[in-house]
């Protein structure tokens, strides 16, 4: 039996349900008759709440509940949001600020929830909101994320929310002192707004005794665990389920202040309750990503080898701490700082600080793709500062293939690795060799053209274990219960392709069951590129058991030794026999003969070892300098995704993770004024990639097999986003640096280019 799948391309058996409107999403499922809610928002980033009056609103016509967070509290419910804190460099306990499920006493962001309204329908609900009246005393907003100004927290002097530091700062500096040669280079890096195709939103019944609160989340566990603590409720007592989501990104991995007040008021009026976000309510109110500044050293030897590398970061988290952690925000950012770099020594220093804007998800806010951005930023840099191609600089600082396993500056130990072949995979796939002549040709158009180069790593992250079952269902089918949560990625064809691989169900004959907690005892959900990889090894342990159980049960029924059973992938077999009975007979012989202990299987596995996907991402860039228009001309990329179950999802995920890389670096960014106000707050203002900014991908892989799983598989999830910001704002920068713009930080607008050129030129006059 192979221990990994059978790598075929297949397409994903949901699309169709997908694409001919059959997908079963929040909206699709809310029960009928469902009261609906909308929220009442803070309308100034920081305010003292001096009075909220909600009676008239209570009375308007269809309104069946007003809730404040009072409301909550008088009902016996926690209404402090879950964050993780940091502890800071000095071993102190970072700022911890009770975040309130509604608003109380304070408002610390536009469009914090305040009250919940409940009505008959969303129009009587929106009505009825304009009648609530919340008075209060506008305070000084703070929007910088530096030490000082007005003050968010008590908790939090001078709105430092951690100062958190790893590596080794004495060695690190001794090695920049002594260096040949030191490039500093400040980084900024563009908040942005997920913008998942389906907003957020959930519904909740409550029949007495029971919650069932159903959400477009990445997983069920937490979002109970907390519906638990928040409204003292038993564990059984609560079922939270995940229909189909339209999208994730890791800003729906968490709980928001809506589902907790919906559930509440499920459970006060004893009816359904149904919210769904309108589009500029949730790029108020979604977690956001990135927004950062970083100021990094990297230290050269004489012989252009990287000896140290020391980053700055301050970070903004918005006004409360992120659920996913400070701690999380920074250690992620340390895991992949010079994960393909034969560094010797690493120090990093990362500063959070609150400001009156939406949470910064502490997932997205410093983790792989601001590290890999940082680091791949510097070194396009130090190759034009210390005269190298910036080709043959990474080549030099590569880990060798033969150092393997090798164990970080940051502590991170990495089984195996080719960078080398796969950056020469990439110099053939995105015709190196020919880029001069495709310069020239544009510049006798009157047009600059530009190469990036970022070759990135990452660290699948999150739960390391998962849960699989499979049932064998009395219409000859099978199930597969997962634990972790589709958001669009195409689990239900995997996951499904791969126990056939391993079982020879017919894969049409398999359902994939997710996003239950009534039917799933536990899971980690979806995140940091782990689903694939830790589901299909709990999948593959549960297959072997599932061989093993019915390789003994067909040589006790037909009177062979077991050892003589074997299977070969898709029928069970013994020399000397005709019989060759299928997985699905057997289990048909099983019920049967009353052996429903055969009708089920289970296995928990954990991974021994993280994996670590890599690879080389080339762009190449057209600007015309008269408009500062930038197109991303050619896209290449090359990955080390290890062993693959189904190349064409892979494709599928590095296709989109690169047109959310370009989005950011060429148009995506959220703007807020003095006061706080969010200025791109709806697609007038916020600029999403389209099709047409958008190239041909090119896509291969050069799989150096994990040693962290059996099936040697690495993930892919968010790998195209990753080496996609470094590889277009480099390619801008190679563009731009023969006319004197040394310094290019996303997103690289119109407007921006033809700024720096002209600020250039008149520098140069």
């Amino acid at each position: 039996m192979e221990k990994f799948g059978k790598s075929q391309s297949v397409t994903r058996r949901e699309d169709l349900r997908f694409l001919t409107g059959e997908g079963r999403y929040v909206d699709d499922i809310a029960p009928e008759g469902a009261l609906r809610a909308v929220f009442v928002r803070s309308p100034v980033a920081h305010g003292q709440i001096t009075g909220l009056d909600v009676s008239d609103a209570a009375a308007a016509d269809g309104v069946r509940a007003v809730l404040t967070a009072a409301d909550l509290e008088a009902a016996g419910m926690d209404i402090s949001m879950r964050g993780m804190v940091a502890k800071n460099r000095d071993g102190s306990r970072a700022a911890a600020p009770v975040r309130p499920m509604l608003a109380k006493d304070r408002l610390r962001f536009v469009g914090e929830p305040v009250a919940i309204i409940v009505a008959d329908t969303v129009q009587q609900a929106r009505d009825a909101a304009e009648r609530v009246v919340l008075d209060y005393d506008e305070l000084p907003a703070s929007l910088d994320y530096a030490p000082g100004g007005p003050l968010i927290h008590p908790e939090a002097p001078d709105n430092r929310a951690f100062d958190w530091a790893t590596g080794d700062e004495a060695a690190t500096e001794a090695a920049i002192q002594s260096a040949a040669k030191v490039v500093t280079l400040e980084v900024e890096d563009n908040r942005i707004i997920v913008n998942s195709m389906e907003p957020r939103g959930c519904f909740a019944e409550w029949d007495g005794t029971r919650l069932h609160f159903a959400f477009n989340g990445q997983g069920v566990w937490n979002m109970k665990r907390d519906l638990s603590k928040a409204m003292a409720l038993a564990p059984e007592q609560i079922r939270v389920t995940n229909p189909d989501v339209g999208g994730g990104f890791g800003m729906k991995a968490m709980g928001y202040p809506e589902y907790f007040a919906v559930a509440q008021a499920a459970r006060a009026l004893g009816r359904p309750v149904h919210w769904m976000a309108e589009r500029t309510e949730s790029m108020l109110s979604d977690n956001a990503g990135r927004d950062l500044v970083s100021v990094a050293d990297l230290a050269f030897d004489a012989g252009n080898k990287l000896i140290a590398y020391r980053v700055r970061t301050r970070c903004n988290l918005g006004a409360y701490n992120s659920e996913n952690g400070q701690m999380i925000q920074a250690a992620l950012f340390a895991k992949v700082l010079t994960g393909t770099y034969d560094v010797q020594t690493v120090w990093l220093n990362v500063e959070g600080y609150y400001t009156n804007t939406t949470q910064v998800d502490a997932y997205r806010g410093a983790g792989r793709p601001e590290a890999i951005y940082l680091l791949e930023r510097c070194m396009d840099r130090a190759a034009r500062e210390l005269g190298v191609d910036p080709w043959e600089l990474r080549r030099i600082n590569f880990i060798a293939k033969d150092a393997f396993p090798y164990v970080s500056a940051t502590g991170e130990t990495y089984d195996v690795g080719d960078f080398g072949m796969v950056l020469d995979a990439a110099g053939q796939e995105a015709d190196l060799a020919g880029f001069p002549a495709r310069k020239a040709a544009s510049e006798a158009a009157g047009k600059l053209r530009g190469m990036g180069l970022c070759y990135y790593i990452e660290s699948i992250l999150g739960d390391p274990s998962e849960t699989a079952k499979v049932v064998f269902n009395e219409d000859g089918t099978a199930s597969i219960y997962v634990g972790t949560q589709s958001n669009g990625q195409g689990h239900e064809t995997v996951y499904a392709q791969f126990l056939s691989d391993q079982t020879g169900i017919p894969v049409d004959r398999i359902t994939v069951i997710q996003g239950d907690s009534d039917l799933i005892a536990t899971g980690g959900g979806t995140g940091g590129s782990r689903s694939v990889t830790t589901q299909n090894t709990a999948t593959l342990a549960t297959a072997t058991r599932m061989i093993e159980a019915f390789s003994a049960y067909w040589a006790e029924k037909e009177g062979f030794d077991p050892a003589d059973v074997q299977f070969d992938d898709e029928r069970f077999r013994k020399d000397g026999s005709n019989l060759a009975p299928t997985m699905l007979e057997l289990a048909d012989m099983a019920r049967a003969d009353g052996r429903t202990d055969l009708l089920v299987h289970e296995a928990r596995t954990t991974l021994d070892a993280r994996s670590y996907p890599n690879g080389a991402h080339v762009a190449e860039v057209e600007i015309d300098p008269e408009t500062g228009v930038t197109s991303v001309d050619r896209y290449t990329v090359v990955d080390d995704f290890g062993n693959l179950i189904n190349p064409l999802l892979a494709e599928g995920q590095v296709h989109g993770g690169v047109a959310q890389g370009i989005g950011q670096a060429l148009s995506e960014r959220v703007v807020y004024d003095a006061d706080g106000q969010l200025l791109t707050a709806s697609f007038m203002d916020y600029a999403m990639p389209r099709a047409a900014d958008c190239p041909w991908i090119g896509f291969s892989t050069r799989a150096v097999p994990s040693t962290g799983n059996p099936m040697g598989m690495k993930g892919c999830g968010e790998a195209g986003t990753v080496g996609a910001l470094a590889a277009v704002a480099n390619a801008v920068q190679d563009a731009l640096w023969s006319r004197g713009v040394t310094r290019v930080d996303m997103p690289l607008t119109p407007m921006r280019v033809w700024d720096m050129l002209n600020q250039s030129d008149i520098a140069a006059e």
